[in-house]
């Protein structure tokens, strides 16, 4: 090939319009290639190895397994442990797709813009070690996008609806998508979903290791149970040739046992100092709202004669935060949240409107908000706008501290509960308790999303980075206020004391885990020889001798 048939004077690169000569045995390993994405990785794919540097692709056995899948299904989503091969797996089959199939979109997306374009650039290193004659032309050649002669292009971009916004594809690779943050990853989704399943062959590849019960459990355990499109595929780190038992040990020694669990045993715990147990948090289970509307997830309708209690965390509104409210119906132990909302756009005038007719469907429930910054506009618009009058207030009673009640007045009284150090101490203690004692029940894959993230920071309870707390905080605030006095009046349940209580009972039963039998053989006694037994504790045992009664006769 001559220097005038190179793109950009790259050798080893075809640009567009090269007449190629195809020989016969050409044509026919250009026809198993295509027919075949396995045998064409194995053939003529070349990857570069940390250890042998440029050297062919030598796929392990789950890795031709995964080619198929994403050959023959439209929805994959993998589980992976690390350093298992995963994107140069789905790299190379991305590369037999824009070279056999003309006039195609491919969309490369990982939770950084760099990291998608890195993907890119394995790609086109392997391209570029492909056989000249096997080659399309190249029509452009960037970092983050390129296209070839038969009408493919390939994009490298952030996961994120603005990336993509307007584009159509027929392959979505979605890289390390456990990682990207909840909030971005649903907005994407609702931009680019409708177009994905628009067309009957498009394709879409979700590959992660997990990090957290986030929007990737969720597809991933929806597609176990067979409530999506998704064909599920889990690969063990023992798969991998090379990783036995002396390099699980060797790795937990240089690492951690917790670490070695989520990044290679593919545990969806992202985090290591939750406030509820990871033992807790591996039973919760979601389950799909009855009724779905704007944000208002509800999964029991109201029952006559229940009491329920409403407790708000308020937001801006500036897209970050949510605005949200957890509803728990208290008439009977275990508590249950009953409905839920969580928006992020809605507007704090606009937010007791839609607090104010749950609360009245769920028979005129007990509201009581976090006051510290928008959300004592909200309370009050609440009490005072729309008269709602089953909104709590708290007081400041010396060292008792924030105590809640109704109506009553003082200088200290406000609206609502100020979320200070030893509100959000007791109340996450509270809930910590109340949940992993299965004394509140919830099926909200949100709620459980947030409390696998819900960890300790500086002698505090927070969101790890890049993860939201609200709903979370409701909960803290619920268990905050089912320990106050007030509650008691309102139910006439001493939470308190029913904990107190029952850890007693469960103290005592670890303390004798096998009871106690009487059989009457732990005492001194002896059978006469008419074969009554006699014992000798009823007649005084002194100084713990074998003193039966005849002996004072």
């Amino acid at each position: 090939m001559s220097v005038e048939e190179h793109y950009l004077g790259n050798p080893l690169l075809k640009k567009a319009n090269t007449a190629i000569n195809f020989t016969q045995d050409q044509v026919l390993e250009f026809l198993r290639c295509k027919d075949d994405p396995v045998y064409f990785a194995k053939k003529h794919v070349k990857i570069v190895s940390l250890d042998e540097g440029l050297t062919p692709f030598r796929p392990y056995d789950f890795q031709e397994s995964l080619i198929r899948n994403f050959h023959e299904n439209r929805f994959n989503i993998c589980k992976m442990p690390r350093q298992t091969g995963k994107s140069t797996t789905v790299v190379t089959y991305l590369l037999h797709y824009a070279v056999f199939n003309d006039s195609t979109n491919i969309g490369i997306l990982a939770n950084k813009a760099a990291t998608a374009r890195e993907l890119l650039g394995r790609l086109q290193t392997a391209y570029e070690n492909l056989p000249k004659w096997m080659q399309q032309g190249i029509i452009s050649w960037n970092k983050g996008s390129l296209e070839l002669e038969n009408g493919s292009k390939i994009l490298a971009a952030s996961t994120s609806a603005s990336a993509v916004r307007g584009m159509s594809f027929n392959i979505l690779f979605l890289d390390e998508f456990a990682f990207v943050p909840n909030h971005i990853a649903e907005s994407f989704f609702a931009s680019v979903y409708p177009t994905i399943t628009s067309g009957k062959s498009t394709k879409v590849i979700m590959v992660s290791t997990p990090h957290g019960m986030n929007h990737f459990y969720r597809y991933w355990h929806d597609a176990e149970r067979g409530k999506n499109e998704y064909i599920p595929t889990e690969v063990h780190w023992s798969e991998v040739p090379g990783r036995d038992s002396v390099w699980k040990e060797q790795t937990i020694a240089n690492t951690s046992e917790q670490q070695f669990k989520v990044e290679f045993e593919c545990e969806f715990l992202g985090s290591v100092d939750t406030l509820i147990a990871p033992s807790k948090l591996r039973t919760l289970v979601y389950d799909s709202p009855i009724q779905r509307s704007a944000g208002l997830d509800v999964y029991e309708a109201v029952k006559e004669n229940h009491d329920y209690i409403i407790t708000v965390d308020v937001a801006r509104g500036v897209s970050e935060d949510y605005s949200a409210f957890v509803v728990v119906d208290i008439t009977e132990f275990p508590h249950k949240v009953v409905a839920k909302y969580r928006n992020n756009e809605i507007k704090p005038m606009l937010f007791p409107n839609i607090i104010y007719e749950v609360a009245r469907n769920y028979n005129m429930s007990y509201i009581l908000c976090e006051v510290n910054d928008i959300g004592d506009q909200v309370a009050s618009l609440l009490h005072y706008d729309l008269e709602y009058q089953n909104v709590l207030m708290c007081s400041m009673r010396g060292r008792a501290g924030q105590v809640v009640g109704q109506g009553f007045s003082g200088k200290k009284t406000q609206l609502g509960v100020k979320m200070s150090k030893t509100v959000k101490k007791v109340g996450s203690l509270n809930l910590k308790t109340l949940i992993e004692e299965n004394k509140v029940i919830f099926s909200d894959y949100e709620i459980i999303s947030e409390l696998t993230t819900f960890i300790q920071k500086n002698n505090s309870f927070e969101a790890e980075e890049g993860c939201n707390d609200d709903l979370a905080m409701c909960l803290v605030i619920y268990a905050w206020l089912v320990a106050q006095d007030y509650f008691k009046e309102l139910t006439d349940q001493d939470i308190r004391k029913r904990l107190y209580e029952e850890q007693k009972n469960q103290i005592e039963q670890d303390m004798a885990p096998f009871g106690f039998i009487e059989d009457g053989l732990g005492e001194e006694s002896f059978v006469d020889d008419k074969g009554d037994r006699w014992f000798t504790d009823e007649y005084g045992d002194k100084g713990g001798g074998m003193d039966y009664m005849w002996n004072y006769l």
